[in-house]
């Protein structure tokens, strides 16, 4: 993102407050009003329109993931932009001049672009990133996060247009779940023609099923123990669902997903010669994986790791759900949203059985 469209605001009609859910440790989390710093140059500032609830930031008030605290929570997030630091010319990552009114996502991750990583074109991995809706509450960057009616775009922050047939449900997990499976399925690049098994039917894996149909893999394979998330995946293109890896006989690209470090060592297993395993997001602690070196060579295997993704498989997310909403029910993923006092509920209790809850502020 460079530069913006709009005059700057004044201080008497500039927004001064805002409403926001601190996460403050534990199931510690109460609506507070928080205060809307002067845009500086390059900043944006957006009126939240929904956000939804990513199993990462469960994991985090449950305490099985680290993070800044207090902060507020939440990068899976659409908006509306309502002004703008300065003026001068602020683009989206595809180049679209930023306007206000516009209806906007953008990265989870804000790297520097100028660091080694960065100038690799590994900006998901930035030597100083700064991630939405991870930054600590007196870092600099308070109004990170989704949960609160307001966040502010810091200059830098990789920015994409929503098209109007792009529904909020849709466009708020673009930002995270469908923009880093495009990047998990870049990594197993080839797709077509491969058998693709999926481990792990949630959010996530739902969008990866989808994604190698698309791709036109030869068969797509979901495996899932709840019978409610194989009966979704048959739905987003699983030519088989499978309570287990072990009833899978081989495969040509393996996707886990599940976090089940027992389910991906037996999907290792299961790659024919020249085999791709991509693992994402993060595996759950219950032991370490065991690697064959021999295996590995005698059947040319590849494993690759994603974490976070680049600007591209933003706009990669929104296109392939603008191309891909009238195939698979994408909207039956996503709950309707709850006010924003409601969102412990969403992040403690875990409410039902949908891959995402939402709250719209």
């Amino acid at each position: 993102m460079s530069g913006s469209l709009s005059q700057p605001i004044t201080a008497a009609d500039r927004i001064v407050h805002t409403r926001a859910a601190i996460w403050r440790g534990d199931d510690d989390i109460a609506l507070e009003s928080v205060p809307v710093p002067p845009l500086r140059s390059g900043e944006v500032l957006v009126r939240v329109t929904l956000a939804t609830v990513c199993g990462s930031d469960r994991h985090t008030v449950t305490g099985r993931r680290a993070q800044p605290c207090p902060s507020i929570l939440g990068h899976e997030t659409v908006g509306r932009i309502v002004a703008f630091g300065s003026d001068g010319e602020l683009r989206s990552v595809d180049g679209r001049p930023l306007h206000l009114g516009q209806r906007v996502v953008w990265s989870e991750t804000l790297p520097c672009g100028t660091c080694d990583r960065c100038r690799a074109g590994v900006s998901a991995k930035c030597r100083t990133v700064r991630k939405a809706g991870h930054e600590a509450f007196d870092s600099g960057w308070a109004l990170s996060g989704g949960y609160a009616e307001h966040v502010l775009l810091p200059r830098g922050m990789p920015v994409a247009v929503v098209d109007d047939v792009i529904p909020d449900s849709l466009a708020a997990p673009a930002a995270c779940a469908t923009a880093t499976v495009m990047a998990v399925i870049e990594r197993a690049t080839p797709v077509a023609g491969r058998r693709v098994v999926v481990i792990g039917a949630g959010m996530l894996g739902l969008t990866a099923l989808a994604a190698a149909a698309t791709a036109d893999a030869s068969s797509v394979t979901a495996v899932d123990p709840s019978d409610e998330r194989r009966a979704l995946a048959a739905q987003f293109g699983a030519t088989a669902v499978l309570p287990s890896i072990a009833d899978v006989e081989q495969c040509d690209v393996l996707i886990e997903l599940s976090g089940n470090a027992a389910a991906l060592q037996d999907g290792l297993r299961k790659l024919d010669v020249q085999g791709v395993a991509v693992f994402a997001g993060s595996v759950a602690p219950e032991g370490d994986i065991a690697v064959d070196p021999e295996s590995v060579v005698r059947r040319h295997l590849s494993f690759f790791g994603v974490h976070n993704y680049e600007p591209r498989h933003l706009i990669q997310a929104l296109d392939f759900l603008q191309r891909t909403k009238a195939r698979f029910p994408w909207t039956d993923l996503v709950a309707d949203p709850v006010p924003l006092d409601r969102i412990r509920s969403l992040l403690i209790e875990a409410p039902g059985t949908k891959p995402r809850y939402s709250i719209a502020p």
